[in-house]
């Protein structure tokens, strides 16, 4: 790795961690600079994973604020975001690179489609709710008139789980994907399911990488340059995102992941 390309591969971690801590969709900043690089697919795609992790970390911690009272919660979605993203790496190396790429278009798609639309679906299921349950209350502070989701029920444990099987597979969208599933199945706001995220994508960032430190080989380089500039990038990350309104987090969510579906049908 020459020097200038030492540094781009430093700056694209920065981003990646700033961008995935906000939203998600760091990886399609990383991935291409690696594969630029001269690194194999499979190698680079490794390498990001486990570089990404201190990103995931100071990005959750940049959200400690949000994090309050969600421990239950968290504990519980971890055992299925565990389990995905362990299943997803053994199936980096156990399948064909195109048999996940065909799919991952649809998902990141699905999933922009979730978030843009997400007051809508969340409003008519709360109008349903109050029909069903008129005398139920709510403590959540985005949530009036409804009763409170406080885990989401089997259907947010089984979809976060699908989710990080492609997460442990290829990690692009896959905050995105988090954000969908939980803006529609939670009763919380934006911010605090964001700091969720970042815990999730943490946990299978983490499995995914400790899978892969006993099956694959690594660039070292490459893992120590993006280590260090996602952990910079999640500071920067959280402190940028924590002051965004929700209509402008889900924009910006939108967006992005706009963008990395189009690069994703374009490779």
């Amino acid at each position: 790795m020459t020097p200038w390309e030492a540094v781009a591969v430093f700056a694209a971690g920065v981003g990646a961690g700033g961008v995935n801590t906000v939203v998600g969709s760091g990886t399609l900043i990383t991935f291409p600079v690696l594969l630029a690089t001269g690194l194999p697919p499979v190698t680079a795609t490794v390498s990001n994973a486990l570089g990404l992790v201190p990103g995931a970390v100071s990005g959750a911690f940049g959200y400690r604020k949000e994090l309050r009272g969600q421990r239950r919660r968290i504990l519980r979605l971890s055992v299925g975001t565990l389990l995905g993203g362990f299943s997803g790496a053994v199936l980096l190396l156990a399948l064909p690179a195109t048999a996940f790429e065909k799919i991952v278009p649809v998902v990141v798609g699905l999933a922009l489609v979730l978030v843009a639309f997400q007051p809508l679906i969340t409003k008519r299921l709360r109008r349903r709710r109050e029909v069903r349950s008129p005398s139920a209350t709510t403590d959540a502070p985005d949530a009036p008139g409804g009763p409170v989701r406080r885990d989401g029920g089997p259907l947010l444990f089984v979809g976060l789980t699908l989710a990080s099987v492609y997460g442990g597979y290829f990690a692009a969208a896959q905050g995105i994907i988090y954000m969908s599933l939980m803006g529609v199945l939670l009763d919380e706001t934006m911010q605090r399911l964001t700091a969720v995220k970042n815990v999730l994508v943490a946990v299978v960032n983490t499995v995914a990488a400790t899978f892969f430190l006993f099956v694959a080989d690594f660039d070292w380089t490459a893992v120590a340059l993006i280590a260090a500039g996602s952990a910079i990038g999640g500071q920067l990350g959280a402190a940028v995102g924590r002051r965004f309104s929700p209509v402008v987090l889900r924009t910006l969510i939108v967006t992005i992941g706009t963008v990395a579906l189009v690069q994703l049908l374009l490779r």
